[in-house]
């Protein structure tokens, strides 16, 4: 008896496969519902049918793909090759039935559960469906491994199969029609006539382009494969990110050929598991659960979003929360203001939203609001002005005379604690700060700010509406500089130290980027404002007694605020940082320490005082609010994997060095 599989064979002799994991909202390729599998496809071979369809029973989702959980803890090569070749054999059963097999995409398609797909001989879609299909395994340090290496080239060829392999990135139904990996898009009503025409007409399978072909000979693969290195290499480093470089090497060698590519696949999935990154990229997969996890569900829902600020940070919040879909209005003090914001919410939502009518829509939802009338009718009211704790009491006063019972007041504060900012409202237990970063678009992470008596419900709206705009939710106390911009503030300062010291901008910044950072320190100090950066390091400064850069406030006096006034540091040109070389000078040994370690012993301060409440968080928090190398899995996590006491030593060797910025925080006698 069948737990997660149902199988129906109709009076035409048509067997219906359906894949419904028991006490599951997702199907997932679990090695239960693989064996299950298995023994349904013995008797389909003893007594082939006239066809095969494989579909879903979950609503708006076929297979999410393999089940990550059972990924952990293996740490044998052999192991792994044994669980991934068992996952090709069955794989392959399933394509060599002596019948026409069709998988019926209804949704979410996704790893493992595209290789299902593609194992079959047509892939039917339903209408309706954004970017459902996917091969992700890259994102977890890994490459397909249920023979998707091989048959994702061999389908749609090696221009269109390498990079969806490549970027992990997934496609809507439609780009998949377009190459190949997708036979038909049909309505839900008609997707078991289109499933039953395929069978009918048993009509050719998909085959790569003529072109696709003629590239995937061995005398033209070097060709092509010194182009892939080219776009991957400006994307990831191979010590980093081993896994697209394995890719490349195993199509370059076997050429997606079934009689040799599996076993290629099998060795390399196998080698790729057992590395440190691999490790480290399925845990920051969990992670990033344990963000979305946060937070008690709640019946209150936020419909209307009033933004106070339209600056770059308050612009965009509203900007985004537009394109998630809230009503929005935006409030400064004058038009002028507001319409550089409404300039660029304009160019979000034209990249984001290609349908004209959506976008069209999604732009009424943002509206101007000079007098601020929008605060009345507002579920979530988020206060984004300039960091002045005067200022935003003089605004909190007005606010609460306009909002409606039940209305949230929330602020986008990147350094000032919530006590000193409440004291002005009537029911401070209900304000929670809600930290955004720059650009909103692109990074991942707000900061969820209580006090010690802050209201849950407060909170769980706040969770709520971050996750209801796509964003990853992190639970912090109130203080100085938060997690974010506390745990940044040694490293850019650091940046600072060695500048002082005579090492060129860009060695600085090349070292934080060998270690793995997205950007260095001086890169991302431009980047976010030379006016920013001074501000956070003075408000952290002098809450936490440590010395501020001198030079950083001049620069500012002077206009030089970075990529905002086109120089800063560098010089900016067409959104790009240009990095002269000339200034080349000897680079200490102990740079990439000097950048890193302040960081790391911040994190541990922050844990030791409670600011985030477990170190997985906390790890997570500075992931995605930070960049910080995704492939170490955290800066609490390197701590450990390169041993507490070296650590330790290296920063009392620095502190002997350099001085007492580098003493190690007592709070790594708890780590």
């Amino acid at each position: 008896m069948s737990e997660h599989w149902k199988i129906d064979t109709d009076e035409n002799g048509i067997a219906w496969l359906c894949i419904d994991k028991a006490d599951a909202s997702a199907n997932v390729l679990s090695s239960e519902v693989m064996m299950e599998l298995d023994s349904l496809l013995e008797p389909l071979e003893q007594n082939p049918p006239r066809g095969l369809v494989v579909y879903s029973g979950k609503d708006r989702s076929f297979v999410m793909g393999a089940d990550i959980n059972e990924f952990i803890g293996i740490e044998s090569q052999e192991l792994a090759y044994e669980l991934v070749s068992q996952g090709q054999q069955l794989f392959n059963r399933l394509e060599n039935l002596p019948c026409p097999t069709v998988a019926v995409i209804n949704g979410v398609c996704l790893g493992g559960g595209l290789e299902l797909a593609m194992a079959c001989d047509y892939r039917v879609a339903l209408e309706g469906t954004e970017r459902i299909l996917g091969l992700p395994e890259v994102k977890l340090g890994l490459h397909p491994g249920f023979g998707g290496t091989v048959r994702a080239v061999q389908i749609c060829g090696v221009r269109a199969g390498m990079p969806l392999m490549l970027t992990g990135n997934p496609i809507t139904a439609t780009k998949g029609r377009g190459i190949g990996l997708v036979d038909r898009i049909t309505s839900e009503a008609d997707w078991r006539r289109a499933a039953l025409d395929f069978i009918d007409t048993a009509r050719p399978k998909q085959r790569a382009p003529l072109v696709d072909r003629l590239l995937n000979l061995k005398p033209l693969r070097p060709v092509v494969r010194s182009m892939l290195l080219k776009q991957v290499r400006g994307k990831a480093r191979k010590e980093h990110y081993p896994a697209p470089y394995a890719m490349i090497n195993i199509w370059t060698s076997d050429g997606a050929s079934p009689k040799s590519g599996y076993e290629a696949e099998a060795r390399s999935f196998a080698k790729l598991m057992c590395t440190s990154t691999s490790r480290n990229l399925v845990r920051v997969f969990f992670l990033q659960s344990r963000l979305k996890g946060q937070g008690n569900k709640i019946d209150k829902k936020i419909e209307h979003v009033h933004v106070v600020g339209a600056g770059v940070m308050g612009g965009d919040i509203a900007a985004w929360c537009a394109l998630r879909g809230h009503s929005v209005t935006l409030q400064d003090r004058e038009q002028k203001y507001i319409e550089p914001a409404l300039s660029r919410a304009k160019k979000l939502f034209e990249k984001r939203v290609r349908d004209a009518s959506k976008r069209a829509d999604t732009e009424q939802r943002l509206r101007a609001d000079v007098s601020g009338d929008g605060a009345r009718d507002a579920d979530l009211i988020i206060e984004a002005i300039y960091e002045d704790r005067d200022a935003k009491h003089s605004l909190y006063k007005a606010l609460q005379e306009k909002m409606k019972p039940g209305a949230l007041l929330a602020s986008n504060t990147s350094s000032i604690p919530l006590e000193e900012l409440r004291t002005v409202l009537n029911e401070p237990r209900r304000f929670i700060g809600l930290h955004f970063f720059n650009p909103v678009a692109m990074l991942p992470l707000v900061e969820v700010i209580r006090c010690e008596d802050t209201e849950q419900e407060a909170l769980d709206i706040g969770f709520a509406f971050t996750k209801g705009i796509g964003k990853l939710p992190l639970e912090c106390t109130s203080s100085p500089g938060f997690v974010v911009n506390r745990i940044l503030a040694p490293y850019m300062a650091e940046a600072m130290y060695l500048r002082d010291d005579g090492v060129a901008l860009f060695q600085i910044d090349r070292a934080a980027e060998d270690f793995g950072m997205p950007m260095g320190p001086v890169e991302l100090a431009d980047s976010v404002g030379l006016d920013v950066a001074a501000h956070v390091a003075k408000v952290l400064g002098a809450a936490m007694n440590k010395p501020v850069p001198e030079h950083l406030q001049s620069m500012v006096d002077k206009g030089l605020l970075g990529r905002k006034s086109g120089e800063g540091f560098y010089r900016w040109e067409n959104g790009k940082a240009v990095k002269p070389r000339s200034e080349s000078g000897p680079v200490p040994a102990d740079i990439q320490d000097r950048l890193i370690l302040p960081m790391i012993n911040e994190a541990v301060a922050c844990l030791h005082e409670g600011v985030v409440a477990e170190a997985d968080l906390l790890d997570a928090g500075v992931i995605f609010g930070t960049g910080f190398a995704p492939f170490r899995g955290g800066p609490l996590n390197y701590a450990r994997e390169r041993g507490k006491e070296e650590v330790l030593e290296s920063l009392k060797a620095l502190a002997d060095k350099h001085g007492n910025r580098f003493k190690p925080h007592p709070g790594w006698s708890e780590l």
